[in-house]
């Protein structure tokens, strides 16, 4: 089963352009994490469209944060990626007109909701510079 390893990804980009002074080309990008230089481009793309990154195009342009990190919350870069499911697991539409599986089906997304809900507000509440934060703390010295 293939999982969504986007929101750590990108997290962990922000964090980098954080600590960047000039814009980061895309294809510097793709070198550091290991990433294609289009589907750096594509993912930075989202993240433009809800105001996290710019861009600057020319010599010496690349990505770079449009708001300070501790302004943007990872619910905000997760519902910039699209919300991508948490579960792997599925409540499709009952196949048949029985009752049981209409019951299960409910049940099933009933508790998905719930925790899609709790999911995303433990999201909201930390910052990208919060995760900066934490690391400089865990850090040895």
């Amino acid at each position: 089963m293939r999982t969504d390893n986007r929101l750590p990804r990108v997290l962990h980009i922000l964090l980098h352009l954080d600590e960047m002074s000039e814009p980061v080309t895309s294809e510097r990008m793709g070198e550091m994490f290991g990433m294609d230089a289009s589907l750096v481009r594509r993912t930075m793309g989202g993240l433009r469209k809800y105001g996290l990154v710019t861009s600057i195009k020319g010599h010496g342009g690349g990505w770079h944060l449009q708001r300070p990190t501790a302004e943007i919350s990872l619910l905000e870069v997760y519902t910039a990626l699209g919300s991508p499911n948490v579960f792997a697991i599925g409540a499709p539409e009952p196949s048949s007109p029985c009752l049981l599986e209409h019951a299960a089906t409910d049940a099933t997304r009933a508790a998905m909701e719930a925790a899609r809900r709790v999911f995303e507000h433990e999201l909201k509440g930390v910052s990208v510079a919060d995760l900066a934060s934490r690391m400089k703390t865990e850090m040895p010295t």
